[in-house]
C-alpha cells in the first residue's frame, strides 16, 4: 500500500463532479434509483434533502443518532427504518424475514448502537400462501432471538391482486449507545486501515444465482446475519473505530465512496487483499460485474486508527461473523473524496459509484 500518485487531470475532474450539488434530471423514477449508486445518491441528497434537511439527517448516515437526557444524565440512542422488497422471497442463507431484521439491526450497529427494539411493517398481496407468511415470521423471531432484540409494534396491510409483488416488509428501529466512540463516515482520518469483516458478494451473487438466471448450481449462500456481536467484540477491544458501513446496495465500492466523500479523504484499496469467493468471481464474469459492487448483507467495512488494526483483526478472526477479516487498504490525503485501486497490475484506477442498476431487488 505504499503506491504514489500525484493528482491527474481525471482525479480532478471526479473531485470537482463530486463537490457539485447534485439535482434530478430525471422525469420518471428507475430501478436505478434504488440501487446505491449516483442515480440514488442524486434523488437523495438532490431531491428528499431540500424538503427534509434538518442537522440529524443531513450528515446521511444509515440511522439518525440523537441525545435523549434521562436518570439524571444524558444518553445517545440511534433510530434508524429500512424497507425490503428481494425477489425471491426465499434463498439459500435466508429469507425476506432474516434480511430485514438483519439489515435493521445492522444499520444501528454501525452506530455503535446496542439494538433494543424493533418494529415491523407487512404489506402483503392478495392471494398470499399463509404458509409462507408462517415461515417468514417464524425466520423473524429466530433472527430477532439471534440478535438481542424484539420486535415491539408493526402494523399489516393487504392490497389487491397485482398491486404489490407478494410481500413487503418495512423494520424500523432503536438502539442505544454505551460508550464514548463517535463512530461516522465523516470521521475518517488520514492514516486510518479499512478492514473487512469477510467475503464480498455472497448475497448478491446468491440472489443472482437463486432466480436461475444463470443456470448455474453451487453452494454459495447469502452472508445475510445481524451483525451487532461483532461490533460490540470489536468495541471491546478498541473505540478507535472511526467508520462502520455495512455494504449492502452498491457492496464495497459504494460504501468507501461514502465515507471517502465524508471524511474527504482519499481510500486507497489493494486489490490483492480484496476477499471474494470463486463461486462470485465467476458468477461475476459471466455477466460482467465487479465484486466491489456487488450486495452484502452480513458484512461490515471499518475504518479504525492504524495503531489498533491488527489487534482488532485479530479479535474479528475469533468471531463466528468475522473469521475472514482483513485490512484491505488505507486513508490517504491525496486525492481527497475519491477510491482508488492499486490493480495486481501495478496500476492505479479510481473505483467510481455505478450510474445504474446493476442487480435489482437484492434487499
Amino acid at each position: 500500500m505504499t503506491t504514489a500518485f500525484t493528482a491527474s487531470p481525471l482525479f480532478e475532474r471526479v473531485e470537482r463532479s463530486r463537490r457539485r450539488k447534485p439535482r434530478v434530471r430525471d422525469e420518471f423514477i428507475t430501478l436505478a434509483h434504488g440501487g446505491g449508486g449516483k442515480a440514488m445518491h442524486e434523488l437523495i441528497e438532490g431531491l428528499f434533502l431540500d424538503y427534509f434537511n434538518n442537522p440529524l439527517l443531513a450528515p446521511l448516515e444509515d440511522q439518525a443518532v440523537f441525545d435523549l437526557a434521562g436518570d439524571g444524565r444524558p444518553s445517545r440512542l440511534a433510530f434508524t427504518t429500512d424497507s425490503y422488497v428481494i425477489t425471491p422471497l426465499f434463498f439459500p442463507g435466508g429469507d425476506i424475514g432474516r434480511l430485514a431484521v438483519s439489515g435493521t439491526v445492522n444499520d444501528l450497529a454501525m452506530s455503535g448502537a446496542r439494538p433494543l427494539y424493533l418494529s415491523a411493517g407487512f404489506i402483503i398481496e392478495e392471494g398470499f400462501p399463509v404458509a409462507d407468511l408462517r415461515r417468514i415470521l417464524e425466520s423473524m423471531r429466530a433472527a430477532a432471538v439471534e440478535a438481542g432484540v424484539q420486535i415491539v409494534t408493526g402494523d399489516t396491510k393487504v392490497v389487491q391482486r397485482g398491486c404489490a409483488d407478494k410481500l413487503f416488509i418495512n423494520t424500523a428501529g432503536i438502539g442505544i449507545i454505551e460508550h464514548d466512540a463517535r463512530i461516522s463516515a465523516a470521521n475518517a482520518r488520514i492514516g486510518d486501515k479499512i478492514i473487512l469483516s469477510g467475503m464480498m458478494g455472497d448475497h448478491g451473487a446468491t440472489i443472482l444465482l437463486a432466480r436461475g438466471e444463470l443456470g448455474l448450481e453451487t453452494e454459495i449462500q447469502s452472508d445475510a446475519a445481524p451483525l451487532w456481536s461483532l461490533v460490540q467484540a470489536m468495541l471491546g477491544v478498541t473505540t478507535e473505530i472511526h467508520a462502520l458501513r455495512d455494504p449492502t446496495r452498491g457492496g464495497v465500492a459504494a460504501t468507501l465512496n461514502e465515507i471517502a466523500r465524508s471524511s474527504e479523504v482519499c481510500l486507497q484499496l489493494d486489490e490483492q487483499a480484496l476477499p471474494v469467493r470463486e463461486e462470485v468471481k465467476g458468477a461475476c464474469e459471466i455477466l460482467g460485474l465487479d465484486p466491489l459492487y456487488i450486495a452484502n448483507e452480513g458484512l461490515l467495512v471499518a475504518v479504525v486508527g492504524a495503531e489498533v488494526a491488527e489487534e482488532l483483526v485479530a479479535r474479528m478472526r475469533e468471531h463466528p461473523l468475522g473469521r475472514a477479516a482483513r485490512i484491505i487498504g488505507a486513508a490517504r490525503a491525496e486525492p481527497p473524496g475519491i477510491v482508488v485501486l492499486n490493480t495486481t497490475f501495478g496500476g492505479t484506477r479510481i473505483v467510481d459509484l455505478l450510474v445504474g442498476e446493476q442487480l435489482p431487488r437484492i434487499c
